[in-house]
């Protein structure tokens, strides 16, 4: 099978590898942080969140790292906007892209959102139509799709209906979420086989979790179905406050090492990655969970 000859990285690590995080990162650091992440290649940075300062207390400070960074032309930076007074504040902080979020699991979106899935849709309407009116393109996260933190049941036709309505809302990107890291090769490939049948595969990028060590498996298999976009954190930082026992994303230093090592294109620095991921490392004093980087750092 042939694999893609260009693959596309979301970068969440300002905003997903930094929510779950003990230590409180100073908005200057965060700052330093994203600019050098705006020289490692990357065309996509999650850079924060506008979630309520008392869920989410890491990323209070949403307004001033954004205010703050110094942009670059060619990359998007994109924020998770769970309400109408997010949107508000991601459109005053001229946001490029607004990302919502759902879970497929009733359980997991109860303890996430404290709402229904089906709540949680009409609620998001409103901030869709914002955001739209205000011509900012739309992402939609849909988490727990290969497994719930709580062992319910992920009914694929739940997650159609989570696709139809972000489509209807007008979003351009679906990321797929493994928010706890269980899938398997097997079950990705179950999973976009059924819905490339149903959608355009273009509309979708993948969000995997590292919990078991599969997800550059898993990766892997997405790249023989075609997929060419990826959310991953530098350095493996991540985790869900609301799934028990979720650990980081897929780094991105080693998601964009094995895609090189594959020769698939990203336009990415490895070593621009490195110092990245370096500085952070140091902010947090403590050992971030990526193979290359280790490697890197152990010459």
């Amino acid at each position: 099978m042939v694999l893609p000859k260009f693959v596309e990285i979301r970068e969440v690590g300002p905003r997903d590898g930094l929510q779950n995080e003990k230590v409180i990162i100073p908005t200057d650091v965060k700052v330093q942080w994203i600019n050098l992440l705006s020289k490692t290649g990357l065309n996509y940075i999650e850079a924060t969140s506008f979630v309520s300062p008392k869920w989410i207390p890491a990323l209070a400070d949403h307004n001033e790292v954004l205010e703050q960074i110094t942009r670059n032309e060619s990359i998007i930076y994109a924020a998770l906007v769970p309400n109408l007074k997010g949107v508000e504040g991601a459109v005053k902080q001229g946001v490029d892209e607004i990302a919502l979020f759902i879970s497929s699991s009733e359980e997991h979106n109860k303890s996430n959102l404290n709402a229904t899935i089906a709540e949680s849709i009409e609620n998001l309407k409103t901030v869709a139509e914002i955001a739209t009116n205000e011509g900012i393109p739309l992402r939609g996260y849909i988490s727990t799709v290969f497994g719930s933190p709580f062992g319910d049941d992920i009914s694929i036709e739940k997650i159609k209906e989570i696709i139809d309505a972000y489509i209807e809302m007008g979003v351009k990107e679906i990321s797929l979420g493994d928010t706890i890291g269980v899938a398997d090769p097997v079950q990705v490939k179950g999973i976009l086989s059924e819905l490339f049948n149903n959608y355009d595969p273009k509309l979708f990028a993948l969000h995997f979790h590292d919990t078991y060590g599969r997800a550059l498996a898993n990766i892997y298999a997405a790249l023989e179905m075609g997929v060419t976009k990826f959310d991953s954190s530098i350095g493996g930082l991540g985790g869900c406050p609301y799934a028990p026992g979720a650990s980081g994303n897929i780094s991105t230093n080693d998601l964009v090492n094995f895609l090189h090592r594959l020769k698939i294109e990203t336009n990415i620095d490895e070593d621009k990655l490195y110092e990245a991921t370096n500085f952070i490392q140091q902010a947090l004093n403590k050992q971030l969970d990526s193979k290359i980087y280790k490697v890197q750092s152990s010459k």
